[in-house]
């Protein structure tokens, strides 16, 4: 019990450490409006990125329907805070968000999570492209096709940090939990988990429904920081961008995820004077990277504090030996 606070403490302080280095750059002026964009869209797409690992990488589900989930966030918070313009009316839109992706991830994960592969790709492709489609019709509520705008400023990379924190902390002590153990046990073999007494359906539900919901958080945050919204956000495109972002980084590695959301975001930042180059230099920086590294980044592997810790105490028994 006492290493776990132990670590969990040196997890915070990591935390409290890199906001006060932004804090810092941003209180210098070190972060013009142009960075505070690209920190702000790597936090959102860390968030998203996490979010869909646990469902790729820990439940072993190919999901495509991440666009759809963060649709119904940003829509949620976007709709609920212009009509309540208050802090209060954001985060309640949010809130909203939130139940709504969880609810139509379990009634829509059900039927769903029954199939593997290609097949569960393509469905799920389906359900965001009928979450999208169903926001372009509704033009009394959404505005169709062209989308939402005044949204007014709630986010900043504050907010954005802070949720990024928690999401990446719920999706963590999920996957080490029991329930955490069991989705990973179906992804290794899913027969085998069910001999073994797994309820399957409701552990795969579940991860699925905890993506969603996070997909959810991130798009509440896409709206409330770029102040309009449009169904072409939401595409199928940008559920490829999630998934790039999560084999990149490794598919089962939540540190993978946050490397290959940074830098992602870095290479785009480098490349906005390419123009229309940008995409096909993008494009073969990937291909590159995936040719070298095809397992990603870091593959399976995270980076653990109680490793590091390890490695020091191994380092330091040596030199003791050594002295000796």
């Amino acid at each position: 019990m006492k290493k776990n606070l132990k670590y969990n403490l040196i997890w915070l302080a990591l935390v409290i450490a890199g906001y006060l280095a932004l804090y810092i750059s941003y209180s210098a002026g070190m972060v013009n409006l142009f960075l505070d964009n690209i920190l702000v869209q790597i936090g959102i797409n860390i968030i998203l990125a996490v979010g869909l690992n646990l469902i790729i990488g820990f439940a072993g589900q190919f999901s495509l329907g991440h666009a759809g989930f963060m649709a119904i966030g940003a829509y949620a918070a976007a709709l609920i805070s212009m009509s309540n313009p208050t802090y209060a009316g954001f985060f309640l839109g949010m809130a909203v968000g939130v139940v709504l992706a969880g609810a139509v991830a379990v009634i829509v994960g059900i039927p769903t999570l029954r199939l593997t592969g290609d097949y569960l790709a393509i469905a799920t492709l389906g359900v965001a492209e009928i979450i999208r489609i169903l926001i372009i019709n509704m033009k009394d509520i959404t505005n169709g096709p062209s989308g939402i705008f005044g949204i007014l400023p709630f986010v900043d990379w504050q907010m954005v940090y802070g949720f990024m924190a928690v999401t990446t902390l719920i999706v963590v002590n999920y996957i080490h939990s029991g329930a955490g153990r069991a989705t990973m046990a179906i992804r290794e073999d899913e027969i085998a988990a069910e001999s073994m007494g797994v309820n399957t359906t409701k552990y795969k539900v579940i991860a699925f429904a905890i993506g969603a919901m996070t997909a959810s958080v991130a798009g509440a945050l896409y709206a409330g920081y770029l102040q309009s919204i449009a169904p072409k956000d939401f595409a199928f495109t940008k559920s490829i961008d999630i998934l790039i972002m999560v084999v990149l980084g490794g598919i089962g590695s939540v540190t993978g995820s946050f490397i290959a959301a940074i830098l992602l975001g870095i290479i785009n930042m480098y490349l906005q004077d390419f123009g229309a180059l940008r995409m096909i230099i993008y494009a073969l920086a990937l291909i590159i990277l995936m040719i070298f590294k095809p397992g990603g980044l870091l593959g399976t592997k995270e980076l653990s504090v109680k490793k590091l810790f390890r490695k020091f105490k191994k380092g330091d028994d040596q030199n003791a030996s050594i002295g000796n």
